[in-house]
């Protein structure tokens, strides 16, 4: 494929990675018998544009909480899981919200929930509390930051987030592997594992279709998580596999 058919071979790489859902430097220069170095040309202006993720020796899919659509509205299943987690909040309570359309859709209810310190290492999350009525004391982690997942990461925000306790953590995740625990696109995962070691319970808020997916990276293994908040869609048997790992299961029901 000649360099003027650029556009072409990128497109085709797009149309196989919706197909394989994750695709090589190695195996795509093979299929369009080009260089790797070329290939990863490809991947690196296509992230760029924000079409895919790049990791090691090849590409997945751009995932859709990374995709930040503002004007999206938050699911009937998301909203739901949301009023579980803020339902598990006392007044006075010491709370991290990590970053992520899940656990914002927190925030509009954490009104009613006075007295409320809350860190975070999330500008939106940060942004969207200062408009609640009774609103927390915010505690921002500070860091690197991370365009990826617009949060802040790194050593800086995990020396932070040591200098002080908490009652909750508040977390999502990209997939639940049902055998190691959860797992995420995002290659930067000491902030996450740091916020579980500070916190006195951790929460994992996901929605049901994320449960048993499949992830290279694993961010809290199973021995870190105390409860898990997702839908009530979730099938009995993962419902039968989470609970024997020793968390403790809340299927939230939609409002009628």
């Amino acid at each position: 494929m000649s360099k003027r058919n650029t556009p072409q071979r990128r497109h085709t790489i797009l149309a196989l990675l919706a197909e394989q859902g994750e695709v090589s430097v190695d195996a795509l220069a093979q299929h369009f018998a080009t260089s790797e170095v070329t290939i990863r040309k490809d991947l690196a202006a296509l992230e760029k544009n924000g079409l895919l993720l790049r990791r090691y020796g090849g590409a997945v899919p751009m995932p859709q909480e990374l995709i930040g659509d503002g004007a999206q509205p938050v699911s009937p299943h998301k909203q739901a899981i949301a009023r579980a987690g803020v339902a598990r909040i006392r007044e006075h309570a010491r709370i991290i919200i990590d970053s992520g359309t899940t656990t914002a859709a927190m925030i509009p209810q954490l009104g009613h929930r006075p007295g409320l310190v809350v860190m975070t290492n999330s500008l939106n999350v940060a942004n969207a509390l200062r408009d609640i009525e009774h609103e927390p004391v915010l505690l921002m982690t500070g860091g690197t930051w991370d365009p990826h997942s617009e949060s802040f990461q790194g050593q800086v925000a995990e020396q932070v987030l040591r200098s002080y306790d908490f009652d909750q953590l508040f977390i999502g995740a990209d997939g639940i592997d049902l055998e190691r625990g959860t797992t995420t696109f995002n290659e930067l995962l000491g902030l996450s594992r740091v916020m579980a070691e500070v916190a006195r319970e951790v929460i994992v808020m996901v929605e049901s279709d994320k449960i048993g997916r499949r992830i290279p990276n694993l961010e809290l293994p199973w021995s870190s998580v105390h409860t898990l908040i997702t839908d009530e869609r979730l099938d009995a048997q993962a419902a039968e596999q989470i609970r024997a790992r020793g968390s403790q299961l809340i299927l939230a029901p939609l409002e009628n």
